[in-house]
């Protein structure tokens, strides 16, 4: 006999209750044991898939690691030197700040073009190694984004002029004697003719000083250090190529360090004609000016002698490619090497920093106490190596030993492309290039804004 119970109010479905009135005690027993068999089946069934979506759960919200990075330090060997990462997002951290730079405004004045656009009647003004001044004038002027034409809108003043594509006769390389004067007539100018100058005494303008010792305006460090930042820009802030990570009076200013301009075609027009998966044939490269009996100039000896002692110490060495001449296509050197040497020249910092990112040969930085653009953005400790200066005798030892242990994971962080574009400048702003990080490093220097502070008060 069978009875089908309806359910109550506080016990949801239907049960059985059965009644077994026939006398064959075996059919009873077969029943009990498969109704104990289908209720087993049916828990272990439960269990089973409970297990699976716990375990795709699991799967699929495993948190990233934090990057594991290991030093080798050694005294009197390496200052720096990477052995493991296993994060290569680092790169991508400032994206995740975008509205810090959703409604900063920028205004750029419109000065006399014989503070900027006469000077690029020579081709080489906007694509020689000081360019950034050229580059970041014309992507902001370029973004309907980021410029303002209403000034009483601005959190930031750029004023944009050129100091550094007056080039020598004698030499070729710019000369840049006449910035100072330049640069307060440019002043005179705008805090005559306009108000926003004198309002804030220069704090919200920003200048370029892309050149060897930034704001001191000079090529030699003992007279940078002796005329010092010029007193009409003490007060703004100053995007220069030069940083160090010690009092120096050259960085006596609120300023922001930026990557030395490098022609983006350029390193494009050399990944195309070689291509980061060619086998990489030169060891160790460094092309450039290494002197062999050094001139003392004004008590200072050209690259602290570092570029003398490679010559001398490498010069022999079948490992490394060292050249002293000039070589209209050494990018296409740098694309087959695998380490790429950037010594000091009479400023710490050097365009083959960039080339070398860019190109995708592991920068090997030696210059004491150098600031390298952009650290927020780029991972310096893990796509690069330095080396103290005292130690370049020893350079042969310190490459062999990084090669026989971490160089696949310094080329691996090296070669993501987001560390590439953070370098670069372009003429039209794109996310995560250098004049994005330039705004970047603005947006955070916002209590300089008069605009901003008003509205704060």
């Amino acid at each position: 006999m069978v009875e089908f119970k309806k359910p109550t109010k506080n016990n949801r479905g239907f049960f059985v209750n059965m009644k077994l009135v026939h006398r064959h005690g075996r059919l009873q027993s077969q029943q009990e044991k498969t109704n104990l068999c289908f209720k087993y089946y049916k828990f272990f069934l439960w269990v089973s898939l409970s297990l699976y979506f716990l375990s795709s759960y699991c799967i699929s919200h495993k948190p990233i690691p934090l990057s594991k990075t290991h030093y080798f330090s050694k005294s009197n060997v390496v200052s720096r030197a990477l052995f493991e990462s296993t994060n290569s997002t680092f790169i991508q951290q400032p994206k995740n700040n975008r509205a810090l730079l959703k409604d900063l405004k920028i205004y750029v004045y419109e000065l006399p073009s014989k503070y900027n656009t006469d000077w690029l009647a020579n081709e080489r003004c906007s694509n020689h190694l000081f360019a950034s001044e050229v580059a970041i004038h014309r992507a902001i002027s370029n973004s309907d984004d980021v410029r303002t034409f209403d000034p009483y809108e601005a959190d930031f003043f750029f004023v944009p002029v050129y100091v550094s594509c007056n080039f020598s006769t004698v030499n070729g390389f710019p000369a840049i004697g006449h910035a100072r004067s330049l640069m307060s007539s440019a002043v005179r100018l705008i805090s005559t003719n306009f108000p926003f100058w004198n309002r804030s005494q220069g704090a919200d303008h920003v200048f370029v000083a892309s050149h060897d010792f930034g704001s001191c305006f000079h090529t030699l460090e003992d007279k940078a250090i002796e005329d010092g930042v010029p007193e009409f820009l003490k007060n703004s802030i100053i995007l220069q190529t030069f940083g160090v990570n010690y009092y120096h009076p050259c960085q006596d200013v609120e300023n922001v360090v930026i990557p030395p301009y490098v022609f983006p075609e350029s390193v494009r027009s050399s990944l195309l004609k070689a291509p980061l998966t060619d086998r990489r044939d030169i060891w160790v490269f460094f092309r450039g000016k290494m002197e062999v009996h050094p001139k003392n100039v004004s008590g200072r000896f050209y690259s602290r002698k570092v570029r003398t002692e490679l010559w001398r110490k490498f010069s022999g060495d079948r490992r490394f490619y060292l050249q002293r001449h000039r070589f209209a296509g050494y990018q296409s050197e740098i694309v087959r090497s695998v380490f790429c040497l950037c010594p000091l020249g009479w400023a710490p910092w050097s365009p083959r920093l960039v080339e070398s990112v860019a190109l995708g040969c592991v920068p090997v930085i030696i210059a004491d106490g150098i600031r390298l653009p952009f650290p927020d953005a780029v991972p310096w400790p893990e796509i690069s190596l330095t080396v103290a200066e005292r130690d370049v005798a020893k350079l042969g030892m310190i490459l062999e030993h990084v090669a026989a242990t971490n160089l696949s994971a310094i080329q691996k962080n090296l070669w993501d492309p987001a560390v590439k574009r953070a370098l670069l400048f372009n003429n039209q702003i794109e996310e995560g290039d250098a004049t994005w990080h330039v705004l970047y490093a603005l947006a955070q220097k916002l209590d300089r804004s008069h605009r901003t502070v008003r509205v704060w008060d």
